[in-house]
């Protein structure tokens, strides 16, 4: 798949069919995600593939209540998603299907290869992702060249200690983000929908717009 395609393309999907995830696709994923980007070359990204009913179930129940209180902020207008009212509707089957997905990909990142240099400054630390994130998209993207779509969600970061007890993953290490993979129900989309790139580049100062918004192409 052209590069290009493959990023306009590779959105959040949130039905899938039953169809197991062959070892040799999560193999080719896998090699090409550890070209990401990552600080010092530290290499703190590892992964584990859940695909055993039980353990999946055991996810989706602690995804669940998480999901449910995030939701009831949707519908009751405390949190703001810019979400259209079908992809809450959407994100609502997933939650309540998630140990239905083939597969759950746990994102593990060791805490001494990552290297946060933001977090003296009195606000929320979010460098040390830089080390993680780029990593988890080449995934993403090498799985949608095959065919495979994903889902990438964090809100099970909130319950690590009991992840980390059903996972067994050691001292050192933390969960990042955990990732839905299979093979979707419904065809991939053509194009996402995206703020047109004259409202978020700036040139030399953040209220200085780079391009003309007269030139933005349809989204």
């Amino acid at each position: 798949m052209e590069l290009t395609e493959a990023m306009r393309t590779t959105g959040t999907c949130r039905r899938y069919l039953s169809d197991p995830v062959p070892d040799e696709v999560f193999r080719k994923a896998f090699d090409v995600a550890r070209f990401g980007p990552q600080g010092g070359n530290r290499q703190p990204v590892r992964w584990i593939v859940v695909r055993e009913q039980a353990r999946k179930q055991a996810l989706a129940d602690l995804y669940l209540p998480m999901w449910d209180a995030y939701f009831a902020g949707i519908t009751g207008g405390t949190v703001a998603v810019g979400a259209l009212p079908k992809t809450v509707q959407d994100a609502d089957f997933f939650a309540r299907h998630l140990a239905e997905v083939p597969a759950i990909v746990v994102v593990c990142a060791a805490v001494d290869g990552l290297h946060p240099t933001d977090h003296e400054l009195g606000r929320l630390s979010v460098v040390g992702g830089a080390s993680i994130y780029p990593t988890v998209q080449n995934l993403c993207l090498t799985l949608r060249d095959q065919g495979v779509a994903t889902a990438v969600t964090t809100l099970l970061c909130a319950e690590e200690p009991k992840v980390r007890e059903l996972l067994e993953i050691p001292e050192g290490y933390i969960t990042a983000a955990h990732i839905a993979v299979g093979y979707p129900e419904r065809p991939f989309p053509k194009k996402l929908t995206r703020d047109p790139v004259d409202q978020i580049v700036a040139l030399e100062t953040f209220t200085q717009p780079m391009f003309d918004a007269t030139l933005s192409p349809a989204l």
